[in-house]
């Protein structure tokens, strides 16, 4: 039997079948996408797809035997579903799509995800992307963020949902695409040198102060 996380497959309830989660940065997809996952799904009698909270397609109730076969008939990568290491980057349409869209949030987040996706980590680490302050995005609940404003982009860090969920700090605001992309690399090399196994961020700034982490991460 597959453990979770094998050949990116994760067990289900039924503890005999499996969901696969391939990636698709920042959620975008094509129509010839849509018709790959529809005709995989019939030809192997996969019973649900589930669109997911973190932007993904999810295909459950995959049979054992079939997980490799699936894989090589979507002919696509798995997306960072499990694991220590950071997840699918979560963007709002922003001023590609959006008329309240302040910055463009596809842009930043189709680079941070090129950058980053599936990247080793301490702990799971989830990153936000929002157009606008009604982050669409939840930024308030990820690790990093970035909100569109209107003189440029605001970053937040330590959020987190679940079983102790956690709102974000601010961290620096009013950056322009290139300076936003380098907090984001300081504040991840900070996190893969400093965390302990298993830790988030948020738990790191309940001890530690947002001023005195700035001051350690910008100077």
């Amino acid at each position: 039997m597959l453990q979770d996380g094998d050949k990116g497959a994760i067990i289900q309830r039924d503890k005999t079948t499996y969901a696969i989660a391939p990636h698709i940065p920042c959620g975008i997809v094509t129509p010839q996408t849509l018709r790959k996952f529809a005709e995989v799904a019939e030809r192997f009698k996969i019973p649900a797809l589930k669109l997911t909270s973190a932007e993904r397609i999810t295909l459950v109730g995959i049979r054992e035997e079939d997980v490799d076969p699936v894989w090589k008939a979507l002919a696509m990568d798995p997306g960072a579903a499990t694991g220590l290491c950071i997840r699918s980057v979560k963007t709002c349409p922003g001023t590609t799509f959006c008329k309240r869209g302040l910055q463009d949030s596809l842009s930043l987040g189709m680079e941070l995800d090129r950058l980053y996706h599936g990247m080793p980590l301490p702990g799971k680490f989830k990153i936000g992307v929002s157009g606008c302050p009604n982050q669409c995005a939840e930024t308030c609940i990820k690790d990093l963020g970035f909100v569109g404003m209107p003189k440029g982009w605001r970053v937040v860090v330590g959020g987190n949902g679940g079983a102790v969920p956690r709102l974000s700090k601010e961290l620096v605001r009013d950056l322009d695409q290139a300076a936003a992309l380098d907090v984001a690399r300081k504040v991840i090399e900070w996190f893969r040198t400093n965390a302990r196994p298993h830790q988030r961020l948020g738990m790191i700034l309940e001890k530690k102060d947002i001023a005195t982490f700035r001051t350690e991460l910008l100077g």
